[in-house]
């Protein structure tokens, strides 16, 4: 029997953000752009980025919640979400607003963080092997 709604579970890494119920429609976006879903949608596993996810309620009530990195997982009526930060509201200026700034200033100091990590293993690694071999 087809589903007629979908039930919406956002998980932080520390507790559950939001926990909906009677779902007609959700968009996301992914590494390949906007997604929407409908409550006979696929099952499916989608990475996300930064950005907004959109939900419709039954009562036909839209609502946004800016979300950064995670993945989505589908099954049945099920859509799980899990993600490292979210920021809820309707006002959908502030949350754009929220995703350049908050999300985007972190993934920039942690790709720094990343870039120094490289060179630290890297000169690791070959003084090591400069030890062993010289």
């Amino acid at each position: 029997m087809p589903a007629s709604s979908m039930h919406l579970r956002i998980l932080l890494p520390y507790r559950v953000f939001a926990d909906e119920d009677q779902l007609q429609e959700l968009v996301v976006e992914s590494v390949a752009g906007s997604y929407g879903f409908l409550p006979n949608r696929l099952d499916c596993v989608l990475p996300l980025v930064p950005g907004i996810l959109s939900y419709r309620s039954a009562e036909q009530q839209e609502r946004y919640v800016a979300i950064d990195q995670g993945i989505l997982v589908k099954t049945g009526r099920e859509i799980g979400v899990s993600v490292r930060r979210a920021i809820g509201g309707v006002d959908l200026g502030r949350l754009e607003h929220a995703v350049e700034q908050e999300f985007s200033t972190i993934d920039e100091r942690e790709s720094n963080v990343r870039g120094a990590m490289a060179k630290l293993e890297s000169d690791f690694i070959r003084r090591y092997m400069e030890l062993h071999h010289g």
